[in-house]
């Protein structure tokens, strides 16, 4: 049995000549422990050498997908026969080797056993090769094994977006620059037309086939225009205020019609290619961002793997770096999007969860990114950016609903969002409804609120009979003290008919059924002791006495004092001017009293003294 051997100087062709010491793997490692018990198991037949750095990196490549290259068939063909075994490491190069040559190859665990011990001493079976030239040669394999890994292949290349959309954003500026320059010149002219045409193409297209104003009658626009808006531009050709232009003028105009439209023919032929490119180098993020934003990003990063090792925070802020350290350095708030700002989702949101769209959005665009730079070309689709795009759209939807449930959203918040959804009550008519005679369970209800009413009234009634039964007693009580009072002393008996008037008021008050009998009654009182008063008192203390029994206060029925009236006052003073005859019938007039009716108004009465 032969062993093939790969090694970065070369191919090596060894021999078995113990078979049996590999039924035995646990010891196998033992025998290999010395060159001298090495030799006795197996031997060296052929080893054929490369030539240079690229025969080893394209033998290595070959290996690598399982393949044969021009140096190993050379080496099979003319050291190996179809009678023999051949151990190999790969399964897949053995079966390439026994379709190509018929050869019978073994490829097992304990053929990796014999491998792995084989490298062990591989130094000292090989004859002829120093140390250090296997060890530079190991070295430049491996730095052309790792470029080739990396497969920079033509569509990978992401300067190509870099420039496009750089060339597209300057086409952009050239051609409003042109257009306006153009509009601004043919304005002397024809100055009704740009109002009449706000689409820029169809003003450049119009002035190029209309040239002179004058033209417009015999020129037919049916093709740039709509037949509205061409009956428009023949009327106002007509009756145009603009200034004449010589023929010259017109030429160069027409000129620069021609550089607009076609520099708009060669920008829209350069999106579909920025948009071609994006969906071969980052298709992920183009689902994401878009082809426009997302080569900006890419521009902005300077690289597909320069945006891939950004976190989701640089991301976000990507393109408004001189907002951010404007912030920082005068200690204002800090933006939240840069350029993904003018993502679709963002500009879907609302103003008050745009922050939170722009980093959720960041987030998703970071893992994308990282996989459209290093994954393989042939696991890359669209899956990953299609899921992540439907989640976001999702979670957007909740936000702007009000966050009815939680963003992260396990399955069981999930299915109560969507059960609050699709839940929809039923009413029932009730034909109960319908009817117009009452239940009994109405009539109970009826009565029992009946008889709490009734008993309401009763307590009512009975709390108001003793409070009108008091007053009388009062006031017959309050009479013959002021009848005995009369007789004791005079000097008390102002103090006496100003409590006498107070009380009499209270009592008409509390007893309005009773005030028509009584008011006679009391006037008369009320004038016998104010004639009583005026009579005995001296004359220093007149002005005094009088005053109190004219600017006595009277109690409404409200509970608020009132004043009597100012004649009352004059008439007082009038007394004391006057001589001491009249004083008597004087004070007899001013004896008013005001007297409150049951409906709260005030009456007065004036009795004379005959």
């Amino acid at each position: 049995m032969l062993v093939l051997f790969e090694t970065s100087a070369g191919y090596a062709i060894f021999k078995l000549l113990d078979e049996n010491k590999l039924k035995n793997v646990s010891d196998l490692y033992s025998h290999f422990e010395s060159p001298e018990a090495t030799t006795k198991i197996i031997k060296l037949k052929h080893f054929q050498k490369f030539d240079d750095t690229t025969e080893a990196l394209a033998s290595a490549a070959s290996l690598i997908e399982g393949k044969l290259c021009k140096s190993l068939k050379k080496v099979i063909k003319s050291h190996v026969n179809s009678s023999d075994s051949l151990m190999v490491a790969d399964p897949k190069l053995g079966a390439a080797i026994k379709e190509k040559f018929n050869i019978s190859c073994v490829s097992s665990s304990s053929a990796a056993d014999l491998l792995r011990c084989i490298r062990s001493q591989f130094e000292n079976l090989l004859v002829g090769l120093p140390k250090k030239d296997l060890t530079a040669m190991s070295l430049g394999l491996a730095h052309s094994l790792s470029r080739y890994k990396l497969k920079f292949s033509p569509d990978k290349i992401d300067t190509m977006i870099v420039q496009a959309i750089g060339l597209l954003d300057e086409l952009d500026k050239e051609v409003n620059n042109y257009i306006m320059r153009c509009r601004e010149w043919y304005g002397w002219h024809f100055p009704e037309l740009g109002k009449i045409l706000t689409d820029n193409l169809e003003y450049v297209k119009t002035i190029k086939t209309l040239g002179m104003r004058e033209n417009a009658k015999s020129i037919d626009l049916s093709s740039i225009l709509s037949p509205a808006l061409e009956d428009q531009v023949k009327t106002a050709a007509e009756i145009s205020m603009g200034t004449e232009i010589a023929e010259d003028d017109i030429q160069h105009i027409v000129q620069m019609c021609d550089e607009i439209l076609d520099i708009s023919t060669y920008r829209a032929s350069l999106s579909d290619y920025l948009k071609s490119r994006m969906m071969a180098v980052a298709p992920n993020v183009t689902v994401l961002l878009g082809d426009l934003v997302g080569a900006r990003m890419l521009a902005q990063g300077g690289s597909l793997v320069n945006v891939a090792k950004m976190p989701a925070s640089t991301i976000q802020l990507c393109g408004a770096e001189k907002a951010l350290f404007r912030a920082l350095k005068k200690k204002h708030d800090t933006p939240k999007y840069g350029l993904i700002y003018h993502s679709s989702l963002v500009g879907r949101a609302t103003a008050k969860v745009k922050g939170r769209m722009s980093r959720m959005l960041a987030a998703k665009v970071a893992l994308a990114a990282r996989f459209d730079a290093f994954g393989e070309s042939e696991t890359i689709n669209l899956d990953l950016g299609t899921n992540h795009l439907a989640n976001l759209e999702y979670k957007l939807r909740l936000m702007e609903e009000g966050s009815m449930t939680r963003i992260s959203g396990t399955a069981k918040a999930k299915a109560k969002f969507e059960k609050y959804q699709v839940k929809r009550e039923i009413v029932q008519y009730s034909a109960a409804a319908d009817s117009t005679i009452p239940s009994n369970k109405r009539k109970i209800e009826d009565a029992d609120i009946k008889e709490e009413y009734s008993e309401a009234a009763i307590k009512k009634d009975i709390k108001q009979e003793p409070e009108a039964q008091q007053p009388p007693k009062k006031k017959k009580k309050k009479n013959k003290d002021q009848t005995n009072g009369e007789d004791k002393s005079i000097n008390n008996g102002a103090d006496i008919s100003v409590k006498s008037e107070q009380e009499s008021i209270l009592t008409e008050e509390q007893t309005p059924k009773s005030k028509k009998k009584k008011k006679k009654r009391e006037l008369q009182e009320e004038s016998v002791t104010e004639e009583n008063v005026v009579e005995n008192v001296p004359k220093k203390k007149k002005k005094s006495l009088v005053v109190d029994t004219s600017v006595t206060e009277v109690v409404t029925e409200s509970g608020k004092k009132k004043k009597k009236n100012k004649s009352q006052i004059e008439e007082t003073e009038a007394i004391e001017n006057s001589p001491k005859k009249k004083k008597k019938s004087i004070v007899a007039d001013t004896s008013v009293d005001e007297v409150v009716t049951e409906s709260g108004k005030k009456k007065k009465k004036k009795k004379k003294d005959q």
